[in-house]
């Protein structure tokens, strides 16, 4: 347990930002309540023995079908094996990317009373800032402060620092247009005509979060963790970072660092990617640490159904001498939202025994 900071049990209780804390006079140690102990099966990250999965975007866009069904394999085998790659050319300019950071920055570092207009603990609020996540739900407090908002198919968004709400939005729209065009690849992976899982998981109506992380330099990052492990709702989610590391996957029952490349989104497939795919590809864990050297900033894009949608294994998958038996009930995306946010672990919820 970290020994306790110079700050009085009520001011060691109350609910601050991580930065308002890092930012405190005199702060060597971490307060008990963000300490985090690893479980025993949890094991610190380590560099991969293998190469993280690649992929090409630009082949995926070329038009050449001989390019687009070697890319569509290994998009499969990245699913299947990793849940998760690299994506490189993929066409979002690299000063954009630079620029959401920026503005994610800049509003991380407006006044405290500013940001805590959109604190709230409705977790359906379309803007929400705060730290650590649902009070209701927590032993302990992560080392991170948060931006979450929900951005289609209602684009929604903090009207300061100025700029923000506009870089925001075409950020928005352009890795909503990737991820689209991801899981039109990914649809013709599991044997589906391209426009299968846009229909059936109605992505006009997708819903997709924009959300920011800050984790500060924290002074004992070995007792701290910016985001236990977790898997992510939704069928992908883009992440980029101000190339400070922090990222782990878990593959295998081993943790990794993850070191992108330059100028690259880092994807992972979601709960809803495994649900309607009947386990084929996997919703990875993976988890953020901190460091005591830099503050790191990520930028997580998922992008879900509707939340109208009934999300179950896809019927052509269940059929004939290749197809599985069903592994995982229906649920309304909304009411699994609803019950993964109140932190409760719904992918287990909704996967059958296997006979």
């Amino acid at each position: 347990m970290a020994p306790a900071t110079d700050q009085t049990p009520s001011q060691a209780s109350k609910r601050v930002s991580v930065k308002t804390l890092v930012e405190s006079p005199g702060l060597t140690s971490i307060p008990s309540n963000y300490s985090y102990s690893l479980n025993p099966n949890e094991s610190a990250g380590s560099e991969p023995d293998e190469t993280i999965p690649t992929i090409d975007f630009s082949l995926l866009t070329s038009g050449d079908p001989h390019q687009r069904s070697k890319i569509i394999q290994d998009l499969d085998r990245a699913c299947r094996e990793w849940g998760f790659f690299m994506l490189v050319n993929h066409g979002v300019s690299k000063s954009l990317m630079k620029e959401v950071l920026d503005g994610c920055n800049q509003f991380f570092n407006l006044p405290m009373e500013e940001k805590m207009e959109y604190e709230g603990k409705d977790i359906w609020k379309p803007i929400r800032f705060g730290t650590g996540v649902d009070v209701k739900v927590e032993k302990f407090f992560f080392w991170r402060d948060f931006l979450k908002v929900y951005v289609h198919p209602q684009f929604n968004f903090p009207n300061k620092p100025q700029g923000f709400s506009e870089v925001a939005q075409e950020y928005s729209k352009r890795t909503r247009e990737v991820i689209k065009e991801l899981l039109k690849g990914v649809s013709e992976s599991l044997g589906f005509e391209q426009s299968y899982i846009d229909k059936a998981m109605n992505l006009e109506s997708g819903l997709q979060i924009f959300a920011a992380n800050l984790y500060p330099i924290c002074p004992q990052p070995e007792l701290a963790m910016g985001i236990p492990a977790h898997t992510d709702h939704g069928l992908l989610t883009l992440l980029i970072e101000n190339e400070i590391g922090g990222l782990q996957i878990q593959q295998n029952g081993t943790w990794f660092n993850v070191n992108p490349l330059p100028n690259s989104f880092l994807v992972n497939t979601g709960d809803h990617l495994e649900i309607l795919s009947n386990g084929r590809y996997k919703s990875i864990k993976h988890r953020a640490v901190v460091n005591n050297k830099a503050t790191r900033i990520s930028i997580a894009v998922p992008l879900g159904p509707s939340l109208d949608t009934m999300v179950s294994p896809a019927p052509e998958l269940l059929e004939g001498e290749s197809g599985r038996p069903v592994a995982y009930l229906p649920m309304k995306y909304k009411d699994y939202m609803d019950r993964q946010l109140e932190g409760k672990p719904c992918l287990d919820h909704v996967r059958l025994p296997v006979a």
